[in-house]
């Protein structure tokens, strides 16, 4: 069974449990996804569903995503992508899929893109210390010596130096699902996700199985 939506961050509060404790939770817009594709052992080498999220205007795609919608008999949709399948799903084109695919305890992957914070020098891009903070040296923030002169003669990949912060792909995975709002389309969740509010993110089955 699919065990996987496509979704948007709304934000951050906090509930408190049974045991009357204070939980910091992220919410979550998950689905209702649509199918748009099935993919086959047979036609494509592997088993898959295609699924869209978010409803856009027609005139916003381009031609052969209009025709690959009408195809499916779904309205354009924002966001596509792909979730793989086991062979006997029942899984067409045109079904739609909601947050009821999960359940309280549930451990799920949340992917998303991270706020992009620009340019950024290396103490709060890598938590470099800097030098001294007194009025007399003249090294405080600077990244300071980066190599060998002679020998290598080079700066070694991987060296850790100023440079764009933020504004990747980033996996927070095991999150627990605290509670489900099917009606809602919501999806609740211990801890934090990645991006700003608004931002699209990707909700998977955790791989690493339950603790």
């Amino acid at each position: 069974m699919l065990k996987g939506l496509l979704g948007r961050k709304l934000g951050m509060t906090r509930i408190f449990n049974e045991d009357g404790l204070w939980v910091t939770v992220t919410l979550l817009e998950a689905g209702p996804c649509t199918v748009v594709q099935r993919k086959t052992t047979e036609n494509d080498g592997y088993e898959a569903v295609q699924v869209g999220f978010g409803d856009v205007k027609e005139k916003r795609c381009t031609k052969p995503l209009r025709t690959h919608f009408q195809k499916a008999g779904v309205a354009p949709k924002r966001v596509l992508r792909e979730f793989r399948v086991d062979q006997g799903s029942s899984l067409k084109p045109g079904d739609e899929i909601g947050t009821d695919i999960f359940k309280v305890g549930d451990h799920v992957d949340v992917s998303g893109v991270s706020k992009g914070k620009g340019f950024q020098g290396i103490m709060k891009r890598h938590g470099a210390h800097g030098g001294p903070g007194g009025h007399g040296s003249n090294f405080h923030r600077a990244p300071g010596s980066i190599g060998s002169s002679a020998d290598p003669s080079e700066v070694m990949k991987g060296k850790t130096l100023p440079g764009r912060m933020g504004n990747e792909l980033v996996t927070v995975q095991h999150l627990q699902v605290v509670d489900v709002v099917p009606e809602k389309n919501l999806l609740v969740v211990r801890g934090a996700v990645p991006g700003a509010p608004g931002g699209m993110v990707l909700v998977k089955q955790s791989v690493k199985g339950s603790k």
